[in-house]
C-alpha cells in the first residue's frame, strides 16, 4: 500500500490556510478528480480518478474540522481517525449533488456543460498572487522512556537545515536591486491559458515556468549562497513533548523546519516519538500491566508486595486465598491520556510459583498438609468465576 500524502500536500494549500482557502482547494480537487468526469477514459485513469478523488474528501474531511485538524497537525495521522473520510462504498453519486451538498448549494453547480465551473472561480478573471514559498518540513525521532511519556518533558534534538543566507539576508542576491519583476508574468506568479475540452471553454491559471511561480527573479546571484538564499546548518532545537504521547506519534513544531528563500515560510519540524520497552511495565493505550510471581505459601497466608509504579513504588496487599491468574486493579497509576480524559490504570497480575522439587523435611511437611480439608479444592462461588474464565481458553 502506498503511504499516506500529508494532507495540506493532497489540497496543495499551506498550513497557515484558513477555512475558506481549504474549501476553495477541495472543490478545485473534487471537480477534476470526480469520477462523473472521468465516464469515458480508460480503465487507469478511472482508477486514479476515484483514488484522488477519496484522497481529498478525505484531507478536507480532516482540515476542515477545527479539533481534527489541531490533533492532525500535532500528531499527524496518528492524531485522527481514519474513518473520519467520506465513506463510498455504495458509489460517489451525482458531481453536482456531492459538491452541493457539501458546499450549501450556493456555487451553481449544473448544466451538461459545466458552466457553473466558470462561476466558481469567477470565470477565470480571478487574480491570484505571486507564490510564496514555503521551506520544506523536517522529520527526525526522539526516544523517550515510559517516565518522560508519563510526565511530559522538554528534549533537545541537533537537526540540519536551510537557514537565510548572512551574506544576502536570504533575497539570493547582496542588492535588493537585482531582484526583478518577472517579464514572463509580470509579476503575478502565474500565466494563463485557455482550454478546449468537452465541459467547454475554460481559463486557467498556471505557475510561472520562468520565476517558478515567485513573480521575481534574481539577476546578480549572491556568491555565497549561489541565489538560493539560505545555507545549510546544524542547530539544535528544543521540542516540548507532552504527557501521554504513544509510539509513532508526531509531533509538530511550526517554523522550525527548513527556511525558504526570499522571505518564504519556514517549514515545520516534525518529531516522530519512539518509546523505550520498560523492564518491568507493559503498555496499552494509558493502561499499564505488570506480572509479579510469588510463592504458594504467600498466596494462602497473604503478604504485602511492591509494585514498580512510573517514578516510584506502590504497596499492594496480596489477600490470603489469592488464586494464581488474579488480575489487581490500581486506578489512577498508569500513564495520562493525550486527550486529557484523566490517567490510565495499572493492572496486576499474580502468578503463583508451585516448586518442581521438594525435600524430604518439605516433602513431609506438604503431606501433612494435604489431609487437612482446608487445602482440598470447594472454589467459592469467587473463586468458580475465576476458574471458569481460565477454563475459556480450552474451549
Amino acid at each position: 500500500m502506498a503511504e499516506k500524502r500529508d494532507y495540506y500536500e493532497v489540497l496543495g494549500i499551506q498550513k497557515s490556510a484558513n477555512e475558506d482557502d481549504i474549501k476553495q482547494a477541495y472543490r478545485k480537487a473534487a471537480i477534476k478528480w470526480h469520477p462523473d468526469k472521468w465516464v469515458s477514459g480508460t480503465d487507469a485513469e478511472k482508477k486514479t480518478a476515484e483514488e484522488k478523488f477519496k484522497e481529498a474528501s478525505e484531507a478536507y474531511s480532516v482540515l476542515s474540522d477545527p479539533q481534527k485538524r489541531a490533533k492532525y497537525d500535532q500528531f499527524g495521522f496518528a492524531g485522527v481517525d481514519p474513518s473520519a473520510a467520506p465513506d463510498f462504498s455504495q458509489g460517489f453519486g451525482n458531481l453536482n449533488d456531492i459538491l452541493n451538498d457539501l458546499f450549501g448549494g450556493a456555487f451553481g453547480f449544473g448544466g451538461d456543460s459545466f458552466g457553473g465551473f466558470e462561476s466558481f472561480f469567477g470565470g477565470g478573471s480571478r487574480q491570484q498572487g505571486a507564490r510564496v514559498l514555503r521551506g520544506r518540513d523536517i522529520r527526525t525521532r526522539v526516544s523517550l522512556i515510559l517516565e518522560e511519556i508519563a510526565s511530559g518533558c522538554t528534549k533537545e534534538v541537533t537537526i540540519e537545515r536551510n537557514r537565510p543566507c548572512p551574506k544576502c539576508n536570504g533575497m539570493g542576491t547582496p542588492n535588493a536591486s537585482d531582484v526583478k519583476t518577472c517579464p514572463a508574468c509580470h509579476g503575478s506568479g502565474y500565466v494563463q491559458r485557455v482550454v478546449n475540452s468537452l465541459f467547454g471553454r475554460t481559463m486557467t491559471n498556471e505557475t510561472c515556468q520562468q520565476c517558478g511561480g515567485e513573480g521575481k527573479i534574481v539577476t546578480n546571484p549572491c556568491r555565497n549562497c549561489n541565489g538560493s538564499g539560505v545555507i545549510r546548518r546544524k542547530e539544535t532545537v528544543r521540542v516540548t513533548i507532552p504527557a501521554g504521547v504513544e509510539d509513532g506519534m508526531q509531533i509538530s513544531v511550526r517554523g522550525e523546519g527548513n527556511s525558504a528563500p526570499r522571505g518564504g515560510v519556514n517549514g515545520d519540524l516534525l518529531v516522530v516519538v519512539s518509546e523505550k520497552p520498560h523492564n518491568q511495565l507493559k503498555r496499552e493505550g494509558a493502561n499499564l500491566f505488570y506480572t509479579r510471581v510469588i510463592s504458594i505459601t504467600e498466596a494462602i497466608l497473604g503478604t504485602t508486595i511492591d509494585v514498580p509504579a512510573i517514578g516510584t513504588s506502590q504497596r499492594l496487599r496480596i489477600e490470603p486465598g489469592t488464586q494464581s491468574g488474579t488480575v489487581v486493579r490500581m486506578r489512577g497509576q498508569g500513564l495520562p491520556s493525550i486527550n486529557n480524559y484523566g490517567k490510565g490504570d495499572l493492572f496486576v497480575k499474580i502468578l503463583v510459583w508451585i516448586p518442581r522439587k521438594l525435600r524430604g523435611s518439605d516433602k513431609e511437611a506438604v503431606e501433612q498438609l494435604a489431609k487437612s480439608d482446608a487445602v482440598r479444592p470447594n472454589p467459592s462461588r469467587e473463586d468458580r468465576a475465576l476458574f471458569e474464565k481460565e477454563s475459556q481458553y480450552f474451549n
